[in-house]
């Protein structure tokens, strides 16, 4: 089963790592290095799930790929 892409940048704003995931709105976790964003930003995943699924809410498919990846 695919898993959602996970965007990890840098932001001068924050001094930190942001992690997001496209396809989840609003799905996003900060983190002072790479690493710590990915875990926050899958607790913030399998949260935004549970949400999701308790609210009745549509849960979107993963769809999202870079365009590095659509190329090839």
């Amino acid at each position: 089963m695919p898993d959602y892409h996970i965007n990890i940048f840098y932001s001068e704003d924050d001094s930190g790592y942001i992690a997001d995931i496209p396809d989840l709105q609003a799905c996003s976790a900060f983190g002072e290095t790479p690493d710590e964003a990915l875990r926050e930003v899958q607790k913030a995943k399998k949260l935004w799930l549970e949400a999701a699924r308790t609210e009745g809410k549509p849960i979107p498919p993963p769809e999202y790929r870079p365009i590095i990846y659509q190329i090839a």
